[in-house]
């Protein structure tokens, strides 16, 4: 489990805050959740299966640039203006989610300064996080050694 999960990034009232404003969700495998480029007025959480994170390529699929499972936050751009998506998501087994409404958090976000810091500092770990892992494979794919220390 890494720092980013819900359970591992929130002290257990602000976890439970956040789970007050969600909603189950389900899908089915190739359900799309949202496209590159369209409004970004939710986020979810995986409880079961996989969402593969795409990329939009001209003449071909859409190209994976991640999977995340059990635990991992679906979507971070809700979070930051101005609310548009930047990849596309996709159900690649049955997913089972908590789907939350981003207006809603938000709003809860800003009547509570602590609860919103810690949304706000998870939501920043996950972007260092994928950054991070998207420089170690972009330097495996076009570094002349691989990817080696990065320290």
């Amino acid at each position: 489990m890494t720092s980013t999960t819900m359970s591992a990034a929130f002290e257990p009232a602000h976890r439970e805050r956040l789970k007050c404003l969600a909603r189950e969700a389900s899908y089915d495998a190739g359900t799309r959740l949202f496209e590159e480029g369209r409004c970004a007025d939710r986020f979810w959480i995986v409880r079961t299966g996989t969402i593969d994170l795409d990329i939009r390529v001209p003449g071909r699929r859409p190209a994976v640039v991640e999977s995340l499972g059990h635990g991992e936050l679906v979507g971070w751009s809700w979070h930051f203006p101005p609310y548009l998506w930047h990849l596309g998501a996709e159900a690649v087994t049955p997913v089972r989610t908590w789907e939350f409404d981003a207006e809603s958090v938000r709003t809860s976000c800003a009547a509570d300064p602590a609860f919103g810091r810690a949304v706000a500092v998870w939501a920043g770990r996950v972007v260092t996080q994928r950054l991070h892992a998207t420089r170690v494979r972009l330097l495996d794919l076009y570094a002349p050694h691989g990817s080696g220390d990065l320290w």
